[in-house]
């Protein structure tokens, strides 16, 4: 879409190979000068690519680059920027030891003498951030930032450097509701500054909030092309996967839950190693046959809840029942000890606690389960059932590619997502837990994950999820519970939430709860 400005970015007939895979296929690519772009796919359909190459990080085997009306060679990520091109990456590009200043000056230092060089950064980003209302504290540590904080910083950066063309990948994947409305309201203060930024992303009603045009990309080509205005959230979904898509709650939805709990916590506490109350007096039920939803705001206690339920933790209070088991803080269960009693757990970040990233595909198939019978016999691995195991599981959950001996890194967010989720559903478990099972995920895996969650409910299980996204929260839950400040502060059965009445109960908008 060129509109009537003239285009930032102009990509023409864009051509690259990776030996066999054909991952950009003479791609067009038109963004006009102060506006907001979407560029959306599936996981491989080569918008990353096509990002990675405006930015230098890949050259194109054939086609036309245009920055600004001239025609551009870009060769690397320095050659980028010096033709004002800013790239903030999903994962940061931060130095965490070090401050907010120093980050921003690493590798841009006016002055051979630091105090002088800080002196003078520091001058250019007071008015920087009072221009463009990206407010950072500067002097604290990166690690000490909260992840909206850090977005910020990665933006004031490629800001710093001159970045006129700004790209975002997946900005918004571990922000919260609010800390993503602050970031839109920073993006749409940039674009009306005449900044232009090109937005990758897997969430359609961001696109559709914040894009002035959009671009769908599928198997390496762009199949759709079009103002935010013409379209929808169903047709970029059919569009990106080729077919219609089940989007929201299913009609069907509705579970007949039992009486009687497959897990029930009563009474937990939890303080974290500076004595902060992170858990209080948290009591739940999980009955068989039902979803229950946990909203919240990040940081709420949702994780700890998880960590301590899945026996990553102990509290220091309260009682857990599973199944005819039952554990107390001087006894309670670890990770082992909750498989062997039915429950499973898919972390909510699958990178540090789901996939060891250098292990091959079927080593993180089988962690936690891998001195099972079926996979040890007398201290010795069987490797060979183990790779069989997983190549089912991989055909099962639509795993690609179905190579087990691919590094866990090599594959895409969706596909790690659910490759952790058949191992931890392989043994049947009575009791599933599930942190953010679909962050940065695409809409397609997303569309299996949610239906796979829901024939474990629809078999007899019971689940609970964990997740920043209230629409997702209110597509698969039966009950949801709301977490702040540690605390349980609202329960109610999903046919009387909507996003307006969960984002009240989650910002303690209503003086009284009432408890369905």
């Amino acid at each position: 879409m060129s509109g009537n400005r003239a285009p930032a970015v102009r990509m023409t007939r864009i051509d690259k190979h990776f030996g066999a895979v054909h991952a950009n296929r003479k791609v067009t690519l038109s963004v006009p000068a102060g506006t907001v772009h979407g560029v959306v796919g599936e996981n491989g359909a080569g918008k990353s690519t096509l990002m990675s190459i405006l930015y230098g990080f890949y050259q194109a085997d054939s086609g036309e680059i245009e920055i600004e009306g001239k025609p551009a060679q870009i060769r690397s990520a320095h050659e980028a920027i010096a033709l004002g091109i800013g790239m903030v990456h999903q994962h940061f590009m931060l130095v965490e030891p070090f401050s907010a200043l120093d980050n921003i000056l690493l590798g841009a230092e006016p002055h051979w003498r630091l105090p002088t060089a800080h002196a003078q950064v520091r001058t250019r980003l007071e008015t920087l951030m009072r221009e463009s209302g990206l407010q950072v504290r500067l002097d604290l540590a990166v690690e000490q930032l909260p992840v909206g904080e850090r977005q910020r910083l990665e933006i004031l950066k490629a800001l710093f450097r001159g970045a006129r063309i700004l790209i975002l990948d997946e900005p918004t994947a571990v922000l919260t509701p609010q800390e993503t409305e602050q970031l839109f309201d920073t993006l749409r203060a940039l674009r009306a500054r005449g900044t232009t930024v090109l937005l990758i992303t897997h969430k359609l009603k961001e696109i559709m909030a914040l894009c002035d045009a959009v671009t769908v990309m599928r198997a390496g080509a762009v199949v759709l092309d079009c103002a935010t205005a013409g379209t929808s959230i169903d047709a970029l979904a059919q569009a990106m996967v080729g077919r219609r898509v089940q989007m929201g709650r299913l009609d069907s939805a509705a579970r007949a839950a039992s009486d009687t709990p497959l897990l029930e916590a009563r009474g937990l506490d939890w303080r974290d190693a500076q004595g902060t109350p992170r858990l209080v007096d948290v009591s739940l039920q999980l009955r068989a046959g039902e979803i229950v939803g946990i909203a919240g705001v990040s940081g709420n206690g949702q994780s700890e809840l998880l960590e301590v339920l899945s026996g990553m933790l102990a509290p220091q209070a309260g009682t857990l029942t599973l199944g005819s088991r039952s554990f107390t803080p001087g006894r309670w269960l670890d990770p082992e000890a909750a498989r062997e009693a039915g429950l499973a757990h898919v972390p909510e970040d699958r990178h540090r606690r789901g996939l060891v990233l250098p292990f091959a595909a079927w080593e993180s198939a089988v962690l936690g389960y891998q001195r099972r019978p079926r996979y040890s016999r007398h201290g010795w691995m069987r490797q060979s059932t183990m790779q069989a195991d997983t190549a089912r599981m991989m055909d099962e959950y639509d795993v690609r590619p179905r190579n087990v001996r691919l590094m866990s890194a090599k594959f895409s967010g969706g596909n790690q997502q659910k490759l952790v989720l058949a191992r931890e559903a392989a043994p049947k478990p009575r009791v599933l837990l599930v942190g953010q099972p679909t962050r940065g995920v695409d809409i397609g895996a997303i569309e299996f994950i949610h239906g796979r969650l829901r024939a474990m409910a629809g078999a007899g299980g019971a689940v609970l999820v964990v997740s920043s996204e209230l629409d997702e929260i209110l597509a698969l839950a039966d009950r949801v519970l709301v977490m702040a400040g540690g605390r349980i502060v609202g329960e109610r059965p999903v046919a009387q939430c909507d996003e307006t009445t969960l984002g009240r109960l989650m910002c303690g908008a209503v003086d009284e709860v009432t408890n369905a």
